[in-house]
């Protein structure tokens, strides 16, 4: 058995930030007695008590089933709201980068929300409706982020504008993610599948229950996220795992897939002091949105970009000996102290260890060799492309 995946069968938690919980209960989701009966391992996360792995495999397990085949993970812990009335599309585009007037119905986009300093206040999924905006956000920011997207809207209504944000509370969300997806979602739903590309969405009935399917996620793989009437939740669910391809995962794997397909944590890889430049995440400002601004912050992050600014850039690495975790310093080759790693795992789907990490402009070029201090011991890392995995997206 190779050093990576010892180390991948003796992880308890990879780079997710596990969160304690407030004082008293953590919140269940409705498919916490399934996670129960199928031996799952829980943890604290954003104040959910949320399955890590299962008895019948291990985050490394659950890992390569994935890639292989297709795995259910439970993500109600995020938050769902959906943005109605005639000005939505310029309440939310004062909020984050994204270009939403151009969106198709059923268009889906990954855009930011930032802060009056240029940071990003949360990264989030938006679909294009028919009468409304479908946002999804990171557990982790949901309080914030219900409570940003309510006090601006109170602004926008106080100046006359229609618009309500809705949080959307009587439904819950799973990923199903992975090469397997695509047909055994259309088994127990009847759908053709086959028409339906990466980043967008619609309404399908699933065994009779209408549902929102949008085809995203947060593995690299092709794969659906379902939002689905609580009440009928768990009967879909078991319906989805009646197919010997599909397994239920947990955050463990959701982690150590997300990693490897070069996607960011917030809280980790990106933050309220983190630039969409610093990031690399520039991509997601729509070229209208670059050319008219009109998002808080624009005039920092636009002119930051324009002046290529910024002191320092996301990189992957690629670490040779132990694996580089949170907060691991990074040495130039000359040892001096240039970044820090924000996540690391060992990358099952490669026996190699990566890391993300933030490091001084000008030690970003791929193939720049670099070094990281691991219990103080100092280890070789390179800069390369990411994702680290290619992706498996649906495109027609």
């Amino acid at each position: 058995m190779s050093s990576i995946v010892r180390s991948l069968h003796k992880t308890k938690a990879t780079s997710i930030r596990l969160m304690s919980t407030a004082a008293g209960a953590a919140q269940r989701t409705a498919l916490y007695d399934l996670h129960k009966e199928h031996g799952a391992k829980f943890g604290p996360f954003a104040g959910w008590d949320m399955p890590l792995l299962y008895a019948d495999q291990g985050a490394l397990d659950s890992h390569l089933h994935t890639r292989k085949h297709a795995s259910i993970f439970d993500v109600s812990h995020m938050l769902q709201t959906r943005i109605v009335g005639k000005d939505r599309h310029r309440f939310l585009e004062h909020l984050v980068v994204g270009d939403l007037k151009e969106l198709p119905v059923g268009g889906s986009t990954l855009s930011l929300f930032t802060n009056e300093q240029g940071g990003i206040e949360d990264d989030t999924i938006v679909t294009q409706q028919q009468d409304s905006l479908y946002v999804v956000s990171n557990a982790g920011c949901a309080d914030k982020d219900l409570a940003h997207l309510l006090k601006h809207a109170k602004i926008f209504q106080d100046q006359g504008a229609d618009v309500e944000v809705r949080k959307i509370e009587d439904h819950s969300l799973i990923a199903l993610q992975g090469p397997s997806s695509q047909k055994a979602l259309e088994q127990i739903s009847g759908a053709d599948l086959s028409q339906m590309p990466f980043m967008t969405g619609q309404f399908i009935d699933i065994k009779g229950v209408p549902c929102h399917v949008a085809r995203s996620g947060y593995t690299g793989e092709d794969g659906f996220e379902l939002s689905i009437p609580t009440g009928e939740i768990a009967d879909i669910t078991k319906a989805l795992l009646e197919n010997p391809e599909v397994k239920l995962a947990g955050l463990a794997a959701r982690d150590s897939l997300r990693l490897e397909a070069g996607l960011c944590l917030y809280g980790s890889d990106i933050d309220s002091t983190t630039t969409p430049l610093e990031a690399n995440l520039v991509w997601t400002i729509g070229k209208r949105r670059r050319a008219e601004g009109g998002f808080i912050g624009s005039s920092i992050i636009l002119d930051q970009i324009a002046k290529k600014g910024g002191e320092r850039r996301r990189v992957g690495l690629i670490v040779e000996g132990a694996p580089a975790r949170a907060h691991s310093k990074v040495l130039s080759a000359d040892g001096e102290e240039i970044g820090e790693i924000t996540s690391g795992v060992p990358a099952p789907s490669l026996g190699k260890n990566i890391a993300m990490a933030y490091v001084r402009k000008g030690f970003n070029k791929k193939d720049t060799e670099l070094k990281v201090k691991v219990r103080n011991r100092v280890q070789n890392a390179m800069v390369v492309k990411m994702p680290f995995v290619p992706a498996n997206y649906f495109k027609l």
